[in-house]
């Protein structure tokens, strides 16, 4: 069962789903329907309906006369949405490096510093969730909600990936060590050494995630 508070129902239907997509409980090819999601959320159809749709909006699923199909994220999408990343996300930090304030610049500081503390911990949940939250605070920052609104999408959508990668401690070292640069540039108010440190970051992401092919 959902818990029905806080936000529509339709909304919790919607991250539920797009969740069990994007981390692989439904994969590519399964064919749900609207009685087994019924039972499976104990919601009516309504709610389910409107995230339906939405999830097709979203690329993750196809509704045609035999049922719903879900797609998720092929490795044709995913190297797109990588090859979109590396060319707005560098653009963003330099935008953050001119504009970012010592109050934001300490809370982004903190999120990089819990990320390393949880990668001599080796735990893979709090690296995500910290690797998660210093882009989106970086997105957050620019001052731009265009950005913003752009890219969280596409960081979403490789989360399951992501979480592959930060259970590979050399990779998850890596990867805090590569946020590490980003900040001490950001810091620094140099939005060029901003930008080709993000590129590179998310340049060796990709690489990782692609060179070992995805299921």
């Amino acid at each position: 069962m959902l818990d029905h508070r806080t936000v529509s129902l339709a909304e919790k239907v919607f991250e539920r789903l797009e969740n069990d997509i994007l981390t692989g409980k439904y994969p590519r090819g399964t064919v749900l329907t609207e009685m087994m999601l019924v039972s499976d959320l104990g919601v009516s159809r309504t709610p389910i309906r409107e995230a339906l749709s939405r999830l097709e909006q979203e690329r993750l699923i196809s509704t045609t006369g035999k049922g719903i199909t879900v797609l998720g994220v092929t490795a044709k999408d995913l190297e797109d949405i990588f090859n979109i990343r590396i060319r707005i996300e560098g653009m963003v930090s330099a935008e953050t490096a001119m504009r970012i304030t010592d109050e934001q610049l300490a809370e982004l500081r903190e999120t990089l510093e819990l990320q390393e503390f949880y990668v001599l911990k080796g735990d893979a949940d709090r690296i995500k969730q910290m690797d998660s939250r210093f882009h989106r605070l970086i997105y957050r920052f620019s001052g731009s909600e265009v950005y913003n609104d752009a890219l969280i999408p596409l960081h979403k959508k490789v989360k399951k990936y992501r979480k592959a990668s930060v259970e590979n401690s050399s990779r998850a070292e890596q990867s805090a060590r590569e946020h590490r640069a980003i900040f001490e540039a950001i810091e620094k108010r140099d939005p060029h050494l901003a930008e080709k440190y993000t590129v590179d970051h998310i340049v060796h992401a990709r690489d990782y995630i692609l060179n070992r092919g995805i299921e």
